[in-house]
């Protein structure tokens, strides 16, 4: 019977250095890869695992998770294979290379720049092998373990209970392939058997099968498959799989087993603070739960293919997943690159086939932050295709960038489309997110629109009473949130809707609200330690337990007009309680009571809001004036703003007198002026070299097309953070304004 050894151990050296012991799974850019600057560790690494001898008579594989982003392997120094791709799973037949003793592997893994996705990302690419590695012993006759990665068992089930099963066995002549299929409690509930071939088919029938509901009820069956040689099982492999229908309704959004579910979510990326994509199955388990406890019911998978022991969890919690490749921001091209989109969609679903929580593939993301071609096109056409053959039972997608037209080809790619949209972020207000969806919707009924980003940074040390596009409060991500919440309670035609981004990530490019080196979009820290308060937004909008949260609690010093409490539940009231005494009872409304101008005592002050028998306590001092250590500090440097007139002046309202252009322009129209495009030249080159842009790699837009050229020069600079202080664009937008349109 087949065997697999876990493998955690190994030495590590980086090109030139010295051997030196590490823990697998193991990434090198665990540091250098979350503390900014751009500058994280890009190359070859080499590890050496030492294997356990081998049994006489059995076949040896080794398998991987995950080395990022391509991995060469040797068995005592003699070639085995590569692998191109840092997400799936690969294996290689280690039985002709082994000895009796003494056996050890050599993986040479390289993050550095190449052509295989992704090369250009809003995330760090951790170089390593990051995911578990294994030793496999099987006999001769086996389930082939070189079929792309795959359990080479894929089952097919109808609602009906036709069951069908596509089995792989080598080496099998003479033998049967064998089939239990069994049920949650572990009864047989049908069986089969065929002489083994190279590709054995079965058709087997479960009566009035136990459907896999999603949160509701995440039933998953098993198939035990196994190869015999007369009565003996020479190999078994066992596969959860479910039953369940659905289809998306471009007006009510997405239906599972005859009823309308409305999806709400997050999307996930997996690395942790300190330890990068290295993580281990606790953190897993952590994730999922965490996920589970705000109330989503959706996945988004962001942006490659996760570990199995998480698509594994969300089969048997229940989510609706969304499962992507990195064909990302930036189209490359050549064969190469080509090949790698079709290899890892290809992978993605072949290993992926039998989890039932997985209903979408995505085949690419923002991919037109670069410009358009023919050859892109091209090339999402046919990545659409391999997953539709490989897969017809399940739609396809991608997530558009703002930018894209919605009269563009790609809209009709795919199944099902969705758009990543940052209006009160990025670009524009919160409010502008309704009116596009409703536009779109309107201008093309019959297809199915989704949101698979939106979100706003949220850094845990900056406060306000009077929260404003970027300035990276927890005050202003909170009401942003709540603001998207009440958008897409009204609008029942979305499929799903995803937050970007359910947990902070490392993005080693990044320079933003006083944060190096991760995108702060999370609703949990990186570390997964603390809540920030949109968490409770939506738990209160997609839970039923009873739940109460007090915002605003790391908002302590509060100075006269700066004294309202919000609070965010599911429940119908909320009773304010200060300092022991009662000051007030409101109804929530849209989940959210804003009790005014609350009476706090000079000092600390203890607040508590109830009803029932939930409730949620805070602190708070009264203060006479405001704490200046709340504000994110203009600039580069920690100085006090406050103290500065110069920078007073440049935090005033600015002007947009009408018939003169403006920063509020689109970069396309400021750029066709010579007066104002010698305005701008400096922004543009600025914004070129900002933290943001690292992004881009080497398709620098020029501003003619692409994602610049549709931004207003307001939006581009908001987007580049820090490197447009408020002063710089008051100098512009002043300029700007004495040049007449027309």
């Amino acid at each position: 019977m087949r065997t697999t050894t876990l493998l955690t151990a190994a030495r590590f050296a980086k090109e030139g250095e010295a051997f030196a012991p590490v823990a697998l799974p193991h990434t090198w850019n665990a540091k250098d890869g979350q503390d900014g600057g751009n500058d994280y560790w890009r190359g070859v690494g080499t590890y050496q695992i030492d294997l356990p001898d081998p049994t006489d008579g059995k076949c040896q594989y080794i398998e991987f998770k995950g080395a990022n982003h391509v991995a060469t392997v040797y068995c005592n120094g003699r070639l085995l294979g590569q692998h191109k791709g840092g997400f799936s799973t690969f294996r290689f037949d280690l039985t002709p290379a082994m000895k009796k003793t003494g056996n050890v592997v050599r993986v040479d893994v390289s993050n550095a720049p190449s052509d295989i996705y992704p090369q250009t990302a809003d995330f760090t690419f951790f170089g390593g092998l990051y995911r578990e590695v294994s030793f496999i012993e099987t006999a001769p006759a086996h389930f082939d373990l070189l079929k792309g990665g795959t359990s080479a068992v894929f089952v097919t089930p109808i609602v009906s209970g036709t069951t069908r099963l596509d089995l792989f066995p080598v080496e099998a002549d003479g033998c049967t392939v064998s089939v239990d299929l069994k049920d949650a409690a572990g009864n047989i509930v049908a069986s089969g058997s065929a002489p083994a071939g190279s590709h054995t088919v079965l058709t087997l029938s479960v009566k009035n099968p136990h459907l896999w509901n999603g949160m509701a009820d995440p039933y998953c069956y098993t198939a035990e498959a196994s190869i015999l040689r007369g009565e003996e099982a020479v190999d078994t492999v066992s596969v959860d799989y479910g039953y369940r229908s659905f289809h998306v309704d471009p007006n009510t959004g997405f239906w599972l087993n005859g009823k309308n579910v409305p999806l709400h979510g997050v999307a996930r990326h997996q690395d942790r603070l300190d330890k990068g994509w290295a993580i281990s199955r606790a953190d897993h388990e952590e994730d999922i739960a965490l996920i589970k406890e705000v109330g989503a019911n959706t996945i988004r998978l962001a942006h490659y293919q996760h570990d199995q022991y998480f698509y594994d969890l969300c089969d048997h919690t229940g989510f609706v997943v969304w499962a992507e490749i990195p064909f990302i921001s930036r189209f490359i091209p050549g064969k190469e690159a080509h090949d790698n989109t079709i290899s890892q969609m290809t992978e993605l679903v072949s290993q992926n086939y039998n989890h039932p929580s997985i209903f979408f593939w995505g085949i690419s993301n923002e991919i037109l932050i670069g410009k358009d071609r023919e050859d892109l096109r091209r090339n999402l056409r046919e990545v659409n295709a391999v997953a539709k053959t490989l897969d017809p039972s399940r739609m396809t997608t991608m997530a558009q960038v703002t930018m894209t037209p919605m009269e563009s080809e790609h809209n009709v790619i795919t199944d099902v489309e969705s758009y990543n949209h940052y209006f009160g972020w990025y670009f524009g207000e919160a409010a502008d997110n309704g009116p596009w969806l409703d536009k779109f919707h309107a201008l093309y009924p019959d297809r199915c629109l989704g949101v698979s980003e939106y979100g706003s940074e949220c850094i845990l040390k900056w406060h306000s009473a009077y929260p404003e596009n970027h300035d990276y409060t927890e005050e202003y991500a909170t009401e942003y949130h709540h603001d998207m919440l009440k958008t897409f309670s009204t609008r029942p035609y979305l499929w799903a809707t995803h937050v970007w981004n359910m947990f902070d990530f490392a993005a080693d490019g990044r320079d933003e609200g006083g944060i190096q080196g991760r995108n702060n979009k999370g609703l949990v820290t990186y570390d997964r330690k603390i809540k920030k308060d949109p968490f409770y937004v939506y738990q209160a909008y997609w839970t039923t337990e009873p739940m109460i949260h007090i915002s605003g609690s790391r908002f302590v010093d509060r100075a006269p007009g700066e004294r309202n409490i919000t609070v965010y539940t599911n429940c119908p009231t909320v009773t304010l309680v200060v300092n022991g005494v009662e000051a007030g009872t409101l109804e929530a409304v849209d989940h959210c009571a804003v009790f005014k101008d609350v009476a706090l005592a000079d000092g600390a002050n203890t607040v508590t809001a109830k009803c029932g028998d939930v409730s949620d306590t805070a602190a708070f001092n009264g203060v006479a004036e405001h704490n200046y250590a709340y504000d994110l500090p203009e600039g580069n440097d920690a100085a006090n703003w406050f103290d500065d007139p110069k920078a007073r002046e440049a935090r005033k309202p600015l002007n947009y007198p009408e018939g003169f252009y403006s920063i509020k322009d689109k970069v396309t129209d400021l750029l066709a002026n010579s007066e104002t495009a010698a305005i701008i030249k400096d922004a543009m080159d600025t914004f070129a070299h900002s933290s943001m842009m690292s992004m881009m790699g080497n398709d620098k837009d020029d501003g003619e097309g692409g994602i610049m050229g549709t931004m207003r020069l307001s939006d581009m600079m908001k987007m580049a953070g820090k490197a447009f202080s408020a002063e710089v664009k008051r100098q512009l937008n002043d300029a700007l304004t004495k040049i007449k349109k027309g």
